[in-house]
C-alpha cells in the first residue's frame, strides 16, 4: 500500500482505471490501522460519484452454480452494454483464516471481459458471508462507473440478512431434485427473494426443474405481500444452455422501474443507511473496547471469574461495561 494516496486513487477511479480501483479496495479492505484514515478519506471522496447502480445480492445453497449462473448472466449484461462489478465473498477456514479465492478461476471467460471487473474477498467472521467492508466496495465500483454491482454471498446458512441490508434486488438460486423441494430452505430467506430462480433446468432435470418452480411459485404466495408492492418471481433457468438467463435480467429491470415509481426504491436505500450507521457504530464500540489494554486484562479476569464459579456471564459482561463507561472513554 506504501506510496498511495487517497487523492491519487480518486482521480484515477473516476477514469474508470481498474487497477486503482482494485488498489483501493485493498486499501478499504486493510486491517492497518494507519491505512484507515486514507481509506475513509477516499470513501468520503467517492460518494457523492455513487448510488447510480443497481446492486444486485446473488444467494444460494453450495453447488447451486452461482459462479456459472453470475458468468452467463454476466455475459447477457454486457451484451447490453452493461458495465458489471462482480464482488464475490469467498468462506474463510475458521481455523487457518485462509480462504479459496477461486472465482476469478470459475468464471474464466467473464474474467476477460474489459467491461467485467471481478473482485473475490475473505469473507472473514462476518455474518452472512459478506465481507466486512463490501459496502464500502460497492461505493468505489459505482464511482467508477459500474453499472450493475453483483454480490455472491458464500451461500444460504448464515444470516443473509446482511446480503439483503445493502442490496435493491435479491435473487435466491435452489436447486431441483434434492428431495422435498421446501426442506431445508428458511422462511425468512424465501420472503427476503426478489426472485427466486431454480437453476440447472436443462437435460434430465427439466421436468424436476418445473416441478421445483411450481412448488415454490406456491410456497411465495402464502408469505404476507412486500411494502415495495413487488410480487417476487419464480421461475427455472440454464446457465449451461443460456435458458431464461436474460429473464433475469428483465425482472430486474421491472423491479426497477416499479420500485422506483412508488418511492420504494428510494426509501429502502436510506434505511439501508440507517442501518449501516449502526452497524458501524457497533464495529467502532467493539473495536475500542478490545483494542483497550485496561479492559483487555479485566476481560481475562472475568474469564477466569466465570471459569471458578465466581461470576455469570451476565454479571461479568455488567462489569466489563461498568469499566467500559470509566475507562473506556464514552
Amino acid at each position: 500500500m506504501k506510496g498511495l494516496s487517497s487523492d491519487a486513487l480518486f482521480d484515477q477511479i473516476l477514469e474508470g482505471d481498474i487497477q486503482a480501483l482494485s488498489a483501493a479496495i485493498t486499501l478499504v479492505e486493510s486491517k492497518n490501522d494507519g491505512h484507515s484514515k486514507e481509506a475513509q478519506q477516499l470513501i468520503q471522496q467517492c460518494l457523492p460519484h455513487s448510488g447510480n447502480a443497481i446492486r444486485v445480492g446473488i444467494t444460494g445453497v453450495p453447488g447451486v452454480g452461482k459462479s456459472s449462473f453470475i458468468e452467463a448472466f454476466g455475459k447477457v449484461l454486457t451484451d447490453c452494454g452493461k458495465k458489471v462489478a462482480v464482488l464475490a465473498i469467498d468462506p474463510s477456514s475458521s481455523i487457518s483464516g485462509g480462504s479459496i479465492l477461486g472465482d476469478k478461476t470459475r468464471m474464466a471467460n467473464l474474467v476477460t471481459n474489459e467491461n467485467v471487473f471481478i473482485r473475490p474477498s475473505a469473507a472473514g467472521e462476518t455474518l452472512g458471508g459478506v465481507a466486512r467492508k463490501t459496502r464500502e466496495s460497492v461505493i468505489l465500483c459505482e464511482a467508477a462507473g459500474f453499472d450493475i454491482i453483483l454480490i455472491e454471498t458464500v451461500g444460504v446458512g448464515q444470516s443473509e440478512t446482511v446480503v439483503k441490508s445493502m442490496v435493491d434486488f435479491f435473487l435466491l438460486l435452489m436447486l431441483s431434485g434434492a428431495g422435498d423441494e421446501l426442506q431445508g430452505i428458511k422462511k425468512g430467506i424465501m420472503e427476503m427473494a426478489d426472485a427466486l430462480v431454480i437453476t440447472k433446468a436443462d437435460g434430465d432435470n427439466v421436468r424436476a426443474a418445473n416441478r421445483a418452480s411450481q412448488e415454490y411459485r406456491n410456497a411465495m404466495h402464502l408469505f404476507p405481500p412486500n411494502e415495495n408492492e413487488w410480487i417476487p418471481q419464480v421461475f427455472t433457468c440454464s446457465a449451461f444452455e443460456g435458458t431464461n438467463v436474460a429473464r433475469v435480467f428483465e425482472v430486474i429491470q421491472s423491479f426497477e422501474n416499479q420500485v422506483g415509481i412508488n418511492g420504494s426504491f428510494e426509501k429502502n436505500r436510506r434505511e439501508q443507511d440507517k442501518k449501516w450507521l449502526r452497524e458501524t457504530l457497533n464495529e467502532m464500540l467493539l473495536r475500542a473496547f478490545y483494542n483497550n489494554e485496561y479492559l483487555g486484562k479485566a476481560f481475562q479476569e472475568a474469564e477466569e471469574q466465570m471459569a471458578k464459579g465466581e461470576a455469570t456471564s451476565f454479571q461479568a459482561a455488567e462489569q466489563l461495561f461498568e469499566l467500559y463507561r470509566k475507562h473506556g472513554k464514552i
